[in-house]
């Protein structure tokens, strides 16, 4: 009676959640008294086994949680529209660029067939009055350089040379004529644009070092020396050069038309960052400008510092979107990697990494939030402006290092986008102002000293 007992048991557990049809074609093709025989011979261990097999596929698909690099909602603070305006970008970027960011990365060209659709979002001049720019908040300038970045940094280098530091310099320091003419068909991108202003020799000397010179001839300037590291300059239609008047010694600004007799660049190969990005060796050799070229407003190395400390902060936010960028490809990988029979994602030490990462870039984005608030307000100093760029370029760093390392071989592969964002984040961590400088003038500015030399 115990025998029958066990087999009776054994049989309902093991097709309790067969209906009367799956059991007839079941035993069309096997012999369920052998079957129920076999099962009641199994010990508990066994056949705990056997359920767990048999259930694998009775259970509901596991419903993962969305991978969002905003924890702490960011985006809340943002109106409707510019919400709207977010994820038109996103879209945009994801649906556009991303599908042949990793081929132009490779080849080191610029995907100029984007630029119509990039032009088309109407976000360029972001934070200007007139001239066709949408004047929007520092947040929402903020918020759409992060999104260009979060899918590639090369794209959003070249938007941020074209809408910060060339617009920029033309609607703070231009003339009225100089603004009429040029503003409106960059906001276009009908005409790109380029800044000058580091040197083969001078980098984070600019302040005082510049040895491009110009000297005035009447209604002309001739600039001679020249400019290395100079993104969008292979193509740029118009290129701010900055040089040093011999006359007084200061520094002004110069609109060097593409063309101009004197003026040759040279594209910058090998790079191992910001590939995309089309950075050239720029030499001025008895360069002629008119005096209506010269931007009429900048006359000191001060003015050319108005534009970074506005541009740097973007630069900030730049560095949180490349991160973001590596944290979501990462935990996206490792929801769908299985080594042990499980996602590695369940794994204790791939969750510290990801924890970490998030921390890291939920920390930058609240930075750079207040950040950005204080732009608003008009109340940013080089210093606020230098600690951002400080904190987030080094962080970017940590959470790029932790992304590759959850990747294991994976992660130096360009398929799976982070070793770009790792390359990447090493350019960032270099311009608009090194780690050294930034520091040193946060440093000024809590102690009383300069250490500058």
């Amino acid at each position: 009676m115990a025998s029958i007992i066990s087999k009776v048991k054994q049989a309902y557990l093991l097709f309790k959640h067969i209906d009367l049809d799956q059991i007839s074609h079941l035993a069309s093709k096997v012999d369920l008294g052998e079957v129920v025989h076999n099962v009641s011979n199994l010990d508990d261990k066994q056949l705990a086994q056997l359920m767990k097999m048999l259930n694998t596929g009775n259970h509901k698909e596991r419903i993962l949680p969305p991978i969002e690099g905003d924890f702490y909602h960011l985006d809340h603070v943002l109106t409707t529209g510019e919400r709207e305006l977010q994820l038109r970008l996103r879209n945009f970027m994801e649906t556009d660029v991303k599908p042949l960011v990793n081929h132009y990365w490779l080849k080191a060209e610029f995907p100029f067939e984007i630029i119509p659709k990039l032009a088309a979002l109407n976000i360029c001049g972001t934070t200007y009055q007139g001239y066709g720019c949408p004047n929007l908040t520092p947040m929402m300038e903020g918020m759409l350089a992060m999104e260009l970045a979060r899918v590639d940094t090369s794209i959003s280098t070249f938007f941020g040379v074209q809408s910060g530091l060339v617009m920029g310099s033309i609607y703070l320091l231009g003339s009225e004529e100089q603004k009429q003419e040029w503003l409106p068909n960059l906001q276009q991108f009908k005409k790109i644009g380029a800044f000058g202003l580091t040197e083969p020799e001078v980098g984070s000397a600019v302040a005082a070092g510049l040895t491009t010179e110009a000297r005035r001839n009447g209604d002309t300037w001739i600039l001679n020396g020249q400019k290395k590291w100079i993104g969008n300059s292979t193509f740029a239609d118009v290129i701010i050069i900055w040089a040093k008047d011999v006359a007084d010694g200061e520094v002004k600004g110069f609109l060097v038309r593409k063309g101009s007799v004197g003026l040759n660049v040279e594209k910058m190969e090998d790079k191992m960052a910001l590939r995309i990005v089309q950075n050239g060796l720029i030499t001025l050799t008895n360069c002629e400008v008119l005096e209506t070229d010269r931007l009429q407003k900048a006359n000191s190395f001060k003015d050319t510092a108005n534009v970074l400390r506005m541009t740097r902060a973007a630069v900030a936010w730049q560095a949180v979107g490349c991160a973001r960028g590596a944290y979501e490809s990462a935990l996206d990988y490792t929801r769908k990697r299985n080594q042990f029979g499980k996602p590695i994602a369940s794994f204790q030490l791939i969750q510290n990494h990801l924890v970490e990462m998030l921390s890291n870039l939920t920390a930058m984005q609240t930075m750079v939030l207040r950040l950005s608030q204080l732009q608003h307000e008009e109340k940013i100093t080089d210093e606020h402006a230098s600690l951002a760029k400080v904190f987030c370029s080094l962080r970017t760093r940590d959470v790029v290092s932790h992304a590759r390392e959850v990747m294991g071989g994976n992660g130096i592969l360009l398929q799976y986008d982070v070793a770009r964002f790792v390359a990447d984040a090493e350019a960032i961590y270099s311009y608009e102002g090194t780690k050294e400088i930034n520091l040193l003038i946060v440093g000024r500015a809590i102690t009383g000293f300069s250490a500058f030399v």
